[in-house]
């Protein structure tokens, strides 16, 4: 089964949302495939407090729905599926969805995102939300003056640690290893914060909580093997994430962290036609409205090249 569109839109969440909203009002008819989690990585999220628009806040997935609904609005025509292979060798691009049907398109917007890397624990799945995150920045203002984990070595960590100890009453920084791999600058940072606590050659056993949520941790040292309970409302998880741009590889080009590269201040990605946004391609701010913001960019940036070509 083939299908020729003008516009192809990769991946939903704020970046492939409002890509979505601007493409469909610019009348390039655009189709959008969901991917794998429809609505992306704010669908775990149980409050978002941060994204303009909702003095109250708002439900992870609840937003994401009226973002979905505003874009059906203005004529998306939003798909389950997922992207399974691509080609960007040949004009119109070749897309194949669910390694079945065919998909060429004119221009195509990549909103892939990406997915924050977790340490494998059982209450990583079942705190999601209840006092387990991967962003400090998103959820770090609910644990005001309580006392929190981050767990991780690298820049992310520290920064994060940095972060939380301007709200909280205490941080603990688990640290796998006797050093960490965070730059010079970051580590002094977090190890002159009277807050924070480094818990050297130490990893998390078991998270522990009730119905409400988290309670503490458990972490065993890998030296002495002693073991110790912390207690603590908040654990974030800071070992980095993975871009999903694993069927783009050979195609276009990415960073050594496989992160799509984009032409400073665009969304133009190594392809003519092909443009990338939000977290796919950010390795820095990961927010929703900087995700959305891109998808604005990559919406007029594949508008343009359309017209440009004669192909609008």
């Amino acid at each position: 089964m083939s299908e020729k569109i003008k516009c192809l839109i990769i991946g939903s969440g704020p970046a492939g949302y409002t890509a979505a909203i601007y493409a469909s009002r610019a009348g390039l008819h655009p189709v959008m495939y969901q991917g794998g989690q429809p609505g992306g990585q704010l669908t775990t999220t149980t409050e978002v407090d941060n994204f303009p628009g909702y003095p109250n806040g708002i439900d992870g997935p609840a937003m994401m729905i009226d973002l979905e609904n505003q874009a059906k609005r203005f004529g998306t025509d939003v798909r389950y599926g997922m992207a399974t292979k691509v080609d960007f060798s040949v004009s119109p691009k070749k897309v194949w969805i669910d390694e079945a049907t065919e998909i060429e398109a004119d221009a195509v917007i990549i909103a892939t995102g990406a997915s924050a890397k977790w340490l494998g624990l059982e209450g990583e799945t079942k705190f999601n939300g209840l006092g387990v995150s991967a962003c400090a920045v998103c959820d770090g203002f609910f644990y005001r003056n309580q006392t929190v984990a981050v767990v991780g070595a690298g820049d992310t960590a520290a920064e994060e640690a940095s972060y939380l100890a301007n709200l909280c009453t205490k941080v603990h920084l688990i640290v796998r290893r006797g050093e960490m791999r965070a730059s010079l600058i970051m580590q002094e940072r977090v190890k002159n914060n009277p807050k924070i606590e480094i818990h050297w050659n130490s990893e998390t056993e078991e998270i522990l909580g009730d119905a409400n949520g988290v309670t503490g941790i458990r972490i065993v040292n890998n030296v002495t093997k002693a073991t110790e309970e912390i207690a603590l409302t908040g654990f974030f998880v800071a070992i980095g994430h993975q871009p999903n741009t694993s069927i783009f590889k050979g195609s276009l080009e990415m960073d050594p962290q496989e992160y799509l590269i984009t032409e400073k201040g665009s969304s133009r990605t190594s392809i003519e036609g092909v443009f990338a946004c939000g977290d796919v391609q950010d390795t820095i701010y990961r927010q929703a409205v900087t995700a959305a913001g891109s998808g604005c960019m990559a919406a007029l940036d594949a508008e343009r090249w359309l017209a440009a070509n004669n192909l609008h």
